[in-house]
């Protein structure tokens, strides 16, 4: 995948540490820690929700770089 926004589904969120994952348009599971959920500037988060990622690299080295709402304007 590339660092262009793509949208997901938040599939996991824990609000204590900020950290979760989501699954991809196209069917990947992408972890994120919590200074990607922290930088954008997001209050809460629930299991279901759209959201807009940016990823970088591909596979099991795929890593998202931005998360934002989708009716957020993109961050990258």
């Amino acid at each position: 995948m590339s660092s262009q926004p793509t949208q997901a589904t938040v599939h996991e969120f824990d609000a204590s540490t900020g950290a979760g994952s989501v699954i991809t348009d196209q069917g990947m599971v992408i972890p994120f820690a919590t200074g990607v959920w922290e930088s954008g500037a997001l209050r809460t988060m629930r299991q279901g929700q759209r959201v807009r990622v940016a990823v970088a690299g591909s596979g099991a080295d795929a890593a998202i770089t931005s998360l934002t709402l989708v009716t957020f304007p993109p961050t990258v």
